[in-house]
C-alpha cells in the first residue's frame, strides 16, 4: 500500500482514519477530506499556473476541474486500489459503496489531507503530483477541454438539435452522504444516460459524458 501511495507514514493512524468512511464510525475520514479538497485544488491550480504561463483564468479554472472533478479522483482512487481498503459500515458495504464514485474521490482527498498532517505540505505536493503526473501531460498546453454539459449542449446546437433535458430522478442516503441519480434526455437523436454521484452538478455531468460517449460511438 504504500509503495502504492508513494509515501510512507510516520503515522499510520492518519491512514486508517482516511480509509474510514462516516458509516464505519469515528474517527471518520470527513474532516481529512476536507484539508484534503483544498490542498488537492492548491496543488494542481499551482501546477497549471507554473506550466501554462499564457493560459487565462477560464482555461485554468476548466483544466483544473477536469483533473479533479469526482469521477477523475475516483479513477485515481482505483489505481491506487484504495477500494478494496477502506472501512465501510454494513450498509455500505452491501450496497458496494467500495465502488462509489463518490466515496473513493472522498477517500483520495482524505488521503492527501493525512500525508499532510503526516509529512508537511512539500512532501504532500511532491506525491500528489506524482499521482496526477499522466493526466497533466494529457492535457493539451495552454487548453482544456470544456465540461461534457457545455460540449453536449455545443454538440446538439450545431446541428440544430434541441437542448438536453436533465431530470433528478431520486435522492439516496443520509444527509451527510447524498447521492443524486440524474438522468440526461436528448429529443434528437433520442437518448437517454443515467448517472450518480454525490452533487447535482456532477451528477448531470457525468450523465451528459455518456450521451456524448453514446453519440460518438454512432
Amino acid at each position: 500500500m504504500t509503495d502504492r501511495l508513494g509515501h510512507r507514514f510516520e503515522k499510520p493512524e492518519l491512514l486508517q482514519q482516511a480509509l474510514r468512511h462516516r458509516s464505519a464510525g469515528s474517527p471518520h475520514n470527513e474532516r481529512l477530506e476536507f484539508l484534503g479538497d483544498a490542498l488537492v485544488n492548491l496543488v494542481i491550480a499551482e501546477a497549471l499556473y507554473q506550466r501554462w504561463p499564457k493560459a487565462d483564468e477560464g482555461t485554468l479554472t476548466r483544466a483544473r476541474a477536469s483533473l479533479v472533478r469526482e469521477s477523475s479522483l475516483a479513477e485515481l482512487a482505483r489505481r491506487l486500489e484504495l477500494g478494496a481498503r477502506l472501512e465501510l459500515g454494513p450498509g455500505e458495504m452491501k450496497s458496494g459503496g467500495h465502488r462509489r464514485d463518490s466515496i473513493l474521490a472522498d477517500a483520495v482527498e482524505a488521503v492527501i489531507g493525512a500525508i499532510h498532517l503526516d509529512a508537511g505540505f512539500e512532501t504532500c505536493r511532491e506525491v500528489v503530483l506524482g499521482w496526477f503526473e499522466p493526466g497533466l501531460a494529457e492535457l493539451p498546453t495552454g487548453k482544456a477541454e470544456k465540461d461534457p454539459k457545455t460540449r453536449l449542449q455545443e454538440w446538439l446546437q450545431a446541428r440544430q438539435f434541441p437542448r438536453p433535458n436533465y431530470r433528478l430522478l431520486e435522492t439516496t442516503g443520509d444527509d451527510h452522504a447524498r447521492v443524486f441519480h440524474v438522468a440526461c434526455e436528448t429529443a434528437e437523436p433520442p437518448l437517454k444516460e443515467q448517472a450518480e454521484a454525490s452533487s447535482l452538478r456532477a451528477a448531470e455531468q457525468l450523465a451528459a459524458e455518456r450521451v456524448l460517449a453514446t453519440l460518438e460511438k454512432k
